[in-house]
């Protein structure tokens, strides 16, 4: 019998292995780290720090879904208190509510696709307003320039992430929780884990279909297909664990320049050390700054927000996502102009850079189960057996 073959052992790599298996495939997921979840990894150690700002939007496909199955856990909300301590930089000084035609912009219809963010949002509410929403958005945009991209793309990320009540929920524990009980699923359904299993090539002819999973550069690199390629931003990403000191800001969103910092154990004090809180700053760069470039603006919002924050710091990590923040669509482009799911000649492609539609991770889930649809309706017109529920209509048609 034929398997399905999924290369990728993250988010979109274990949906897929896990749709294939519930509609009765057979199913063999390689993963070429010695632990699954991709960039939903959760760092080992007292210190339990994600790859990166990792939430779950409780409006998105995949929240159901996971639900459904058991695998979401338990999840932390924001306390109200701590809500009430996000602070905005603005004009170099921090502000507890932010400017009024900002939020003007949450209330506006739809923006268009052909016009970019900031030439549409200052039509409407003005530069300052323009400027302060844009960056406000690159919470869930990782983009040194907002502003120059879709309006209509950066429109959705700012009304999910401006919210009220807020969407983001946030995994207890961390996002290798969820990874841990999206793998122990897989495996009771019969799914074949092998972690330490690079793969440089395609399975040789006649296999089952195969669904690469993996980040877009190296589905080009394994596909040999120079067209696998979108933009995407770069993110210099600081972890701090500091001695707890009354009065920290729960989060600092900069208006004035994209970037973001945010206290994770206001939400989960289990992140870190009894009287130790773990904050982590996300600011996004241009193709020309350095690594030193987006530390010294984190090191100024902590200043401000975290007064005394040097002198309480315990530990200190500091790393560059690149390309690694999802895709994000220029004027004039949308989430069906990315590269296609189906590759043809039983191959698909599932992540957060691909045709389908949603917000960061949500991509990479939409896009597996319509790899997952794919796959399966080859697996049972090529040689595959077995009854199983049918997932023929992919999310990504128009």
């Amino acid at each position: 019998m034929h398997r399905i073959t999924v290369i990728g052992g993250g988010l979109a790599g274990l949906t897929a292995a896990i749709a294939a298996a519930e509609a009765g495939a057979p199913v063999t997921l390689h993963e070429a780290h010695h632990t699954l979840g991709g960039r939903a990894r959760t760092a080992p150690g007292q210190y339990r720090t994600n790859e990166g700002p990792h939430a779950f939007y409780a409006g998105g496909p995949h929240w159901p879904w996971l639900k459904q199955r058991g695998l979401l856990g338990p999840l932390a909300g924001l306390p109200p208190l701590e809500a009430a301590r996000l602070r905005f930089h603005r004009d170099g000084r921090l502000r507890r509510v932010p400017p009024a035609a900002m939020l003007r912009l949450l209330l506006t219809r739809r923006a268009p696709v052909d016009a970019d963010f900031a030439t549409w949002a200052t039509g409407v509410v003005g530069a300052a307003g323009a400027r302060a929403a844009a960056n406000y958005a690159a919470v869930a945009l990782f983009h040194h320039a907002p502003g120059r991209l879709s309006a209509a793309f950066v429109q959705e990320r700012f009304r999910r992430a401006a919210k009220v009540p807020p969407e983001a929920h946030y995994v207890r524990g961390g996002w290798g929780t969820t990874i841990e009980r999206m793998a122990d699923y897989a495996w009771k359904l019969g799914v074949r884990i092998e972690t330490g299993s690079r793969m440089d090539a395609l399975p040789a002819a006649p296999g089952g279909p195969v669904i690469v999973a993996t980040s877009l550069p190296a589905a080009r690199a394994l596909l040999g297909d120079a067209s696998l390629a979108w933009d995407s931003g770069r993110t210099v990403l600081l972890d701090l664990a500091v001695r707890t000191r009354r009065g920290d800001a729960f989060a600092v969103s900069d208006l004035d320049s994209p970037g973001w910092i945010e206290r994770f154990t206001a939400q989960d004090p289990s992140l870190a050390p009894p009287g130790e809180q773990l904050i982590q700053g996300q600011l996004p760069i241009a193709p020309d700054e350095t690594r030193a470039d987006g530390v010294a603006r984190a090191e100024r919002l902590l200043d401000l927000g975290f007064p005394g924050w040097r002198e309480r710091t315990v530990w200190r990590r500091e790393s560059t996502a690149n390309g690694r923040t999802g895709a994000v669509d220029a004027p004039g482009t949308t989430w069906h102009d990315r590269p296609a799911v189906d590759r043809g000649e039983g191959v698909y492609l599932a992540g957060d850079q691909v045709a389908a539609p949603g917000v960061l991770c949500e991509v990479s889930f939409n896009s597996a189960l319509t790899a997952a649809a794919l796959a399966l309706d080859e697996w049972r017109t090529d040689g595959g057996r077995g009854e199983g529920r049918h997932l023929s209509t992919p999310l990504n048609t128009p």
